[in-house]
């Protein structure tokens, strides 16, 4: 599948060429197996809060994840978009980290 230069350029910025990216595909992965709050995504990862709290906004500020529910107990998912394509998008990353 093609992604729209727009997906790749995101994709590569977010997840790979930064510093935080390894970061931000673990919570991805957890996100994907189990949407949870930023508390559960921290315990789940063995991540501090405040790293995971700051993951969670950059990929929210970029359309990567969405939430339902206000405040400390909203629950994180991947969007739409990211859902539908989950396998081929982490495969895509694994192929540019090589």
């Amino acid at each position: 599948m093609n992604f729209p230069d727009e997906y790749h350029r995101i994709l590569w910025w977010l997840l790979v060429a930064t510093r935080g990216g390894n970061t931000r595909t673990r919570i991805l992965e957890c996100i994907h197996s189990d949407p949870g709050n930023i508390n559960q995504i921290s315990l789940e990862l063995g991540t501090n809060y405040r790293t995971v709290e700051h993951h969670i906004k950059v990929l929210l500020d970029n359309g990567i994840i969405r939430r339902e529910g206000h405040g400390y107990g909203c629950i994180y998912f991947l969007s739409d978009y990211y859902q539908k394509n989950y396998e081929v998008i982490m495969e895509t990353i694994k192929n540019k980290r090589k």
